[in-house]
């Protein structure tokens, strides 16, 4: 006769419960974690927060880079001179426009050409040293050379236009051929950086999702559409933050190769604050200039992200 013997579960042992000393790393590691930390610590309160806090106490007071001191206390009155400045707003309008030209294009070209450089078999790492290259190179040779090239008469690219039969623009001496200077300058400067995040991001999506849409008929230009650009929306999501912030904070090519000329017309927020503090040496004027320009560029980054956890919660909602 057979018998099927019970499970006791009165007797049973419990199995251990994850508690929150259970999971606690050990206080040896905490501070080992701390000593590791310290150094970066020390370097970003000592040349980040350290001047931010010197900066907003100078913004209070009407001092001169001339003189020793902080000068006499003048509470709010820098604020209110900047934000009634029409050259202030003028700067932020010409920071602005650079980045609606030079936005869009530094998103599509460096995914267009990422995409392409995936798809070759051969020689890929020459391409991506090739697009990666200029942006090793520092912002005053980059901008001697563009300054060569758009010479009146003898410079590469404004002969490149007689070549075509089109007359050349003023490059230095007119406000749209400055602006087109100084975005195909920017382009060829820093398009490899995106372009690397784009081949990384593209590195990451599986192969075996291309031979499964391969097998089910798909074309190249099907995949890329409904498989690579979709997968890629976070990675275009981060670039397009990180592309706006970069471009509101020009400053090196447009003052090497333009100094905000002709006539301050293309003169960016970030020139502007660094003529009025070193140049007219109005330190207390110029250190407000900074703190409203810096609450600018926290408030878009807050708005971001704001909308990105918003599309989070929606999609896991």
């Amino acid at each position: 006769m057979t018998t099927t013997a019970g499970v006791n579960t009165a007797s049973a042992t419990p199995l251990p419960t994850a508690t929150t000393e259970s999971v606690r790393p050990p206080a040896g590691e905490n501070r080992a974690g701390w000593f590791f930390v310290a150094p970066f610590l020390a370097l970003y309160v000592l040349f980040l927060i350290g001047p931010v806090l010197i900066g907003l106490v100078i913004s209070f007071f009407n001092t001169t880079t001339v003189r020793a001191g902080l000068g006499d206390w003048v509470g709010i009155s820098n604020y209110t001179s900047v934000l009634r400045n029409s050259d202030f707003w003028a700067s932020i309008w010409h920071s602005v426009l650079f980045t609606l030209l030079t936005t869009p294009l530094l998103i599509a070209l460096p995914l267009l050409f990422a995409i392409l450089a995936s798809r070759l078999t051969r020689n890929r790492w020459f391409f991506r040293l090739a697009f990666f290259a200029p942006y090793v190179v520092p912002s005053s040779a980059v901008c001697l050379i563009f300054a060569f090239m758009y010479t009146p008469e003898t410079g590469l690219i404004t002969n490149a236009f007689g070549w075509v039969g089109l007359p050349a623009p003023n490059f230095l001496g007119s406000e749209w051929g400055a602006w087109f200077a100084v975005v195909l300058l920017t382009l060829w400067w820093t398009f490899g950086f995106n372009f690397i995040l784009y081949t990384a991001a593209i590195q990451d999506i599986s192969e075996e999702v291309y031979e499964a849409a391969s097998i089910d008929g798909a074309s190249p230009w099907q995949q890329i559409r409904s498989i690579t650009v979709p997968l890629l929306a976070p990675t275009t999501g981060l670039i397009l933050l990180l592309q706006v912030l970069a471009s509101l904070k020009v400053f090196d090519q447009i003052y090497i190769l333009l100094a905000g000329g002709p006539d301050q017309k293309t003169r960016p927020a970030l020139q502007y604050i660094f003529d009025t503090g070193f140049t007219s040496y109005r330190g207390g004027y110029a250190a407000a200039a900074t703190m409203v320009y810096f609450l600018l560029l926290v408030a878009i980054s807050a708005g971001w992200y704001l909308v990105r956890r918003r599309q989070q919660n929606s999609v896991i909602g």
